[in-house]
C-alpha cells in the first residue's frame, strides 16, 4: 500500500492550492480518507475527512476554506485549500482507514509522505 501526496509549495496569504493524494494498494472508496497537518514544534492535527459514503468532516479552523473530494476513478482524493492563511504553515499528511472515526491520528493504517504548504504573510 502507497498513498502519495503532493502539490505543496509556497503561496501567499489568501491564496490556494489543491493537494492530491493518490493511492496504490488499497481502494479509496472503500475507506475513510484524511488530510492531517503538523507544524513546527506543534502536534499533528485533523483537518479534514471523507469517508467511504463521500460524506465530508472538517476541523473548525479551516470551515469554509478548504474542500476535501474524492476521485474514485483516478483513486486519487484531493484537497482544495482556499484563502489561506500563515497559520495553515504545515506538513500535510493524508491517511487512510477502515475505522469509523475521523478525527483521531491514531485509528489510521495507512499514511502518504507529507507535502508542505507555506503560506508568507
Amino acid at each position: 500500500v502507497q498513498l502519495q501526496a503532493s502539490g505543496g509549495g509556497l503561496v501567499q496569504t489568501g491564496g490556494s492550492l489543491r493537494l492530491s493524494c493518490a493511492a496504490s494498494g488499497l481502494t479509496f472508496s472503500s475507506m475513510n480518507t484524511a488530510w492531517f497537518r503538523q507544524a513546527p514544534g506543534k502536534e499533528r492535527e485533523f483537518v479534514a475527512a471523507i469517508n467511504w459514503g463521500g460524506d465530508t468532516y472538517y476541523a473548525d479552523s479551516v470551515k469554509g476554506r478548504f474542500t476535501i473530494s474524492r476521485d474514485n476513478v483516478k483513486n486519487t482524493v484531493y484537497l482544495e485549500m482556499n484563502s489561506l492563511k500563515p497559520e495553515d504553515t504545515a506538513i500535510y499528511y493524508c491517511a487512510a482507514s477502515s475505522r469509523e472515526t475521523y478525527t483521531s491520528a491514531r485509528e489510521y493504517d495507512y499514511w502518504g509522505q507529507g507535502t508542505l504548504v507555506t503560506v508568507s504573510s
